[in-house]
């Protein structure tokens, strides 16, 4: 019998937030993001249309992303969205479930708690993106943003390069001891800075924004900077200003998406890029596209966030309960 058979013969499998956190960590996420951007780029995976809808109650914002990786044998999508009234409630703002379906039955295999996952695939994101387009010698990584994803995103981010120092801003002043007392544990300096300031002196900048204009000056950036914005995956929605993108060399990690939803849709809609200057990151990771090509290149990751890196962070999550026994069963 299968692996995949013998977990069906117990059940639905629930993979709780708790667990989550448990079994999947920043290295687990990276990889499987890492592994899950190269299939799209070789058109192994595919996401599904995105809907992506205000439902006029509580301001939030609901929808649903799905998708097929054929390399990984995942299929599921994920449910969920944005309620900005949730923190006063004592929950995080972003809430959402990863559905998972057997590929070769269609039956429901697995359901897993989304928050966790979400924040961690999406700084796993930002940091691919880091690890392959930043300069080796970047030293100041800049967060804008601090809300419940920034020290997610901040942790990461850390990994990647031996940053000296973190400079940040956000709306909220109050927000910034989050990422404050993350650099405190991490022994590395920490600065709040306005957004200018904050560009002036920052290698690596980081957009972790609902934002819906730009926070971020074209010319504020300095030659050499990689810019990821980790924000902006709604139509409306903005972190930089469009001319930014005329000015950088942009990846992606879904095209079809950074052109409609993402931080490019604004460039393509003034006609300052076409879509065909839209490199995918996982071109890149497969040696198939160059990055970046010079110390002096200004580089910009447009992550609008895919339902593949949901149902591959799920699936190692998964994987991971079931074989340490945390998950639990139910049958239909």
């Amino acid at each position: 019998m299968s692996h995949s058979t013998q977990n069906l013969s117990k059940g639905v499998s629930v993979i709780s937030e708790a667990v989550c956190q448990k079994v999947v960590g920043r290295d687990n996420a990276f990889t499987a993001v890492e592994n899950v951007f190269a299939a799209m780029a070789k058109n192994t995976a595919y996401n599904f249309p995105v809907i992506r809808e205000a439902i006029g109650h509580e301001n939030a914002l609901y929808g649903f992303k799905s998708g097929f990786d054929r390399d990984g044998m995942v299929l599921g999508l994920k449910s969920g969205g944005y309620w900005p009234g949730n923190m006063g409630k004592g929950l995080t703002n972003h809430q959402s479930t990863v559905i998972l379906f057997d590929p070769d039955t269609g039956k429901l295999k697995s359901l897993v708690g989304g928050n966790y996952l979400t924040a961690v695939r999406t700084a796993a994101s930002s940091a691919v993106s880091i690890a392959h387009l930043a300069r080796k010698n970047a030293k100041v990584l800049g967060i804008v943003g601090a809300g419940h994803q920034s020290t997610f995103q901040l942790r990461a981010a850390l990994e990647q390069r031996n940053f000296e120092k973190v400079v940040a801003w956000n709306l909220h002043t109050d927000k910034l001891s989050n990422l404050a007392g993350v650099c405190e544990e991490l022994n590395i300096p920490f600065e709040a800075l306005s957004r200018e300031e904050l560009c002036a002196q920052a290698d690596v900048i980081i957009t972790i924004t609902s934002a819906f204009e730009a926070l971020i000056a074209h010319d504020w950036i300095k030659p050499g900077t990689h810019i990821a914005c980790m924000g902006t995956d709604t139509k409306g929605k903005q972190e930089v200003a469009a001319a930014l993108l005329a000015k950088a060399t942009v990846f992606t990690d879904e095209l079809a998406q950074a052109i409609t939803i993402g931080e490019a849709q604004h460039a393509i809609a003034a006609s300052l890029i076409k879509a065909d200057d839209i490199v995918p990151i996982g071109d890149v990771i497969n040696g198939t596209r160059p990055g970046r090509t010079s110390e002096d290149e200004i580089t910009l990751f447009d992550g609008t966030g895919v339902g593949l890196q949901d149902l591959a962070v799920a699936s190692v999550a998964v994987d991971l309960a079931e074989e340490q026994g945390l998950a639990t069963y139910f049958t239909l």
